[in-house]
């Protein structure tokens, strides 16, 4: 198993059992989070080896005559870890600025000598996905994929969430619909490269088996702020320890975030 792909925001598992509590799709609130231009970096660390980074740049683009969000994600290894098992993923998304919606979306996955290229077109009318790869397929209504999927928890309105429950976001993602689920765990400060902030902590579900111990062994803590930027994402993985994405650079965000020393 590639731990590679897990990195980015990829433990996409189905959960053993559905929470009681579960949120389906919640609402989101109009969008003071992210703007065009926002450029986020992340070093990935598997324990004490800096292996790759993690680039996330969002414009605007226009699609069927359409103003959208344009995300452009890239996950690649450096140093040696590029010379022992090169990866370079990309990720693209084209998104509704006002739903979230993606209309369409391309993966480019290079690991090693395997290569996976997609395009996938979205008809909002009657909750169908075009793949090049497998054809057409009846999804779930308001499914989302990868690079949105992460813009539209940005813009969750948690103030309704009330912690100890579960979200489920469904995603078209590896030309399957995977169920995503997450636990809304309250707040935490955290320190970082640029000082202490006060985050909201979110565990997505995932199971427990061969990569992981525990169910809550994913973490995601997003800027309690207008912005809710990934500051971090912690992995606890059986053979590896910890794998960490680091926020080490932002940029154009829509709103100061507020380090402190």
């Amino acid at each position: 198993m590639k731990i590679h792909r897990y990195v980015l925001f990829l433990v996409l598992l189905y959960a053993l059992q559905v929470n009681a509590q579960e949120i389906i799709n919640p609402a989101i609130k109009s969008n003071t989070a992210f703007i065009a231009g926002e450029n986020l970096t992340f070093q990935i660390r598997y324990g004490l080896i800096t292996a790759g980074t993690t680039e996330l740049s969002l414009t605007d683009n226009i699609y069927q005559n359409k103003l959208v969000f344009h995300s452009y994600t890239v996950a690649q290894t450096t140093g040696l870890a590029d010379k022992i098992y090169g990866v370079k993923d990309v990720y693209e998304s084209w998104f509704d600025k006002e739903t979230n919606l993606p209309y369409k979306q391309i993966s480019n996955v290079k690991e090693g000598h395997y290569t996976k290229y997609n395009e996938v077109t979205y008809n909002r009318n009657n909750n169908t996905i075009h793949s090049k790869l497998s054809g057409l397929h009846e999804v779930p209504r308001k499914i989302l994929d990868l690079s949105s999927t992460l813009y539209y928890i940005r813009r969750i309105d948690f103030s309704n969430v009330n912690e100890g429950e579960t979200i489920l976001l469904n995603m078209y993602f590896s030309d399957e619909v995977f169920p995503f689920r997450f636990i809304y765990k309250g707040n935490e400060t955290i320190r970082t490269k640029f000082g202490k902030i006060n985050c909201l902590k979110i565990n997505p579900v995932v199971e427990v088996g061969r990569m992981f111990k525990q169910s809550d062994d994913l973490t995601i803590w997003l800027t309690d702020d207008a912005n809710r930027i990934p500051v971090l994402i912690r992995m606890v993985i059986r053979v590896v320890g910890n794998v960490n994405l680091k926020l080490v650079k932002y940029e154009n965000t829509a709103n100061p975030l507020a380090f402190q020393e």
